[in-house]
């Protein structure tokens, strides 16, 4: 019995070693792009509760190993539901230097955890050239040295780039619209964004990830730290020449002083001055193609790669039974902008409106997915019918003509039902709730009838002139209330001014809710909207001519003293200015939260109109 106890010990040991084993991780990171002479970090980190030894990192042939490895151990404890649970990290870290133009290779690294070899990841890294101007150095989010000296920002040290994936294109074609950053100095924010109208296009907006990756990139014999900022897929509506006007972002960049006083250094915003610069993008123009002639009959306007597929609910049914074919048209192209096919159904049949339901996700070469179509109908007569094929015509983009699909043809038999056309069927689309075919005859009243005397009417009774003066009055009533309404909504200026408060609060409380979902740039937006959108509505400013210059002015004239005006610019600076910085710091977003709060409350306080 001992021996057995003894051996069921030894496997649970080994079981639970097992399992720790199982969860340690093992795993190495580096930036995806460097330039030549940067300096950058290489690290190993392995997660595990148990011993770790022999470390064995690879030859690192491409690179200097400036130091390293470097060994640092990290631990933690976390009590959920009230129980404890540790970690413990241990990190090898290199700084290396790169040397030569390229795209390297590092293999991964190999360590014993209790007897157990570990292997982490390889790493890739882009060597680019050195930058011309020396303008940034690897690892810094957006670029922290500017090539200009004093306040000035050159063209070539900030810009965005507008660049679509094709400039011929059919008409319905997807492109892709995309706007870059290209940033050699310290950019914070973007103010009074103007995006083209699109004219001439169907445009629908990428969804980008909330934090946006930054990376360097070499470009016209610089270094920059770029990111995308917006995309769009646009699908022409008409051929020909169709251009893209310039977009417009008004920047705001942190740009450092020389100051020889640390004491003002430190009370003036740490020797950096806030730069205002507005970019332009430049104007595309397009050549889009009209489709070629020769159109099938019942052409759809359809344009990309697409197949069609049919099902029907049931080849047996009984008359007044309801039958669904369902056609499901998938691919990638315009796939909201199809039109919906048409089913010849026998005359014999009641048909319904179709119910379209579009399942697709957008891509850079167009919307990709189905859209399913399904048709409702209703056999009112046996017998043994044919529904036709579903034809669906569309110019396909690879062969650049025009192709026809057909779905299979369907047999339906139909036999007699019970009670002959006297029959209840349920609600599809818009039809009633309840229909009731071939019914003349009312129903036989099961209910106890009351009877009252020959000649005694409502109709001029005491009761009828009582309820006919009072709605006369009610009526009067509301007329008046109604035009009392009339003539406070016609006052714009006043409405705007007495909803400035609501409007900022609702929008507030939707910037909470993005607060308790950690979503950083949608809630910086949220917050920016209330802030200026209140401040707006309560001066009866329009958003396009405000500025925090203005403001001042203008919140003087209505009696703001200067110390709540300078709180309330510096909320609008705070929101700015922490909506681009690095990390995601929840207490900053707490603070501009509460601060927004409190400034709008007080200045609710004091204007009044």
């Amino acid at each position: 019995m001992k021996k057995i106890l003894l051996i069921g010990i030894t496997l649970a040991m080994i079981a639970f070693r097992a399992l720790a084993d199982d969860k340690a991780t093992f795993t190495a990171s580096a930036p995806d792009a460097v330039a030549v002479g940067d300096q950058f970090r290489l690290s190993y980190v392995v997660t595990t509760q148990n011993n770790v030894r022999d470390f064995r990192a690879p030859a690192i042939k491409a690179f200097d190993v400036l130091m390293g490895p470097m060994r640092s151990q990290q631990y933690s404890r976390n009590m959920v539901n009230g129980k404890s649970t540790t970690s413990s990290s241990i990190t090898f870290t290199y700084t290396l230097m790169a040397t030569k133009e390229g795209t390297y290779t590092i293999p991964g690294a190999t360590l014993q955890v209790e007897g157990n070899q570990l292997i982490s990841n390889s790493v890739t890294i882009k060597v680019l050239p050195a930058d011309q101007s020396g303008a940034l150095e690897s690892g810094e989010p957006r670029g922290s040295k500017s090539t200009q000296s004093g306040n000035s920002i050159g063209a070539s040290d900030l810009f965005i780039t507008g660049t679509v994936s094709k400039t011929s294109v059919y008409e319905q074609e997807a492109l892709l619209l995309t706007y870059k950053i290209y940033s050699a100095v310290d950019l914070r924010s973007f103010d009074n964004i103007k995006l083209p109208d699109f004219k001439g296009f169907h445009s629908q907006e990428v969804e980008l990830p909330a934090n946006r990756k930054w990376g360097l990139e070499h470009y016209q014999g610089r270094n920059y730290q770029t990111t995308v900022y917006r995309q769009f897929v646009l699908f022409p509506q008409q051929s020909g020449k169709l251009t893209i006007n310039a977009a417009r972002f008004d920047a705001s960049i942190a740009k450092a002083t020389q100051v020889i006083d640390p004491f003002d250094a430190f009370f003036n915003g740490g020797g950096f001055v806030e730069v205002k610069k507005t970019l332009l993008t430049p104007t595309i123009t397009l050549e889009v193609k009209p489709l070629p002639a020769g159109k099938p009959e019942g052409f759809s306007g359809g344009v990309g790669e697409f197949s069609i597929t049919s099902t029907l609910s049931n080849t047996q049914v009984k008359t007044n039974d309801a039958i669904t074919l369902k056609v499901a048209i998938s691919g990638t192209g315009n796939l909201k902008l199809i039109a919906t096919p048409e089913v010849k159904f026998p005359d014999e049949f009641e048909v319904y409106d179709p119910k379209v339901e579009n399942k697709s996700r957008l891509i850079s070469t167009g919307l990709s997915g189905s859209k399913v179509i399904d048709y409702l109908a209703i056999p009112r007569n046996a017998g043994t019918f044919k529904i036709p094929p579903v034809t669906f015509s569309y110019f396909d983009l690879k062969s650049k003509s025009y192709k026809t699909l057909s779905t299979q043809p369907y047999t339906l038999d139909v036999l007699k039902g019970e009670g002959n056309a006297s029959q209840t069927i349920a609600n599809f689309t818009s039809k009633e709730e309840l229909k009731v075919l071939n019914e003349d005859i009312r129903f036989i009243k099961q209910h106890r009838v009351s009877l009252h005397k020959r000649g005694d009417y409502f109709f001029g009774s005491a009761a009828y002139w009582t309820i006919y003066l009072l709605a006369g009055v009610a009526f009067i009533f509301f007329v008046l209330l109604y035009r009392r309404q009339i003539a406070a909504n016609a006052n714009l200026a006043r409405m705007r001014t007495k909803k400035a408060n609501s409007v900022a609060v609702r929008r507030l409380k939707m910037a909470g809710r993005l607060l308790a979902e950690n979503k950083k740039e949608p809630f910086y937006d949220e917050v920016m909207k209330a802030l200026w959108g209140y401040i707006s509505d309560k001066l009866n400013i329009p958003l396009s001519r405000l500025s925090k210059e203005n403001i001042r002015e203008e919140l003087q004239r209505y009696g703001v003293d200067a110390a709540l005006t300078d709180e309330f610019i510096h909320t609008l600076n705070q929101c700015e200015f922490a909506r681009f910085a690095p990390g995601n710091d929840n207490q900053a977003m707490d603070n501009v939260y509460n601060h927004s709060l409190e400034v709008i409350g007080k200045m609710e306080k004091i204007i009044k109109k």
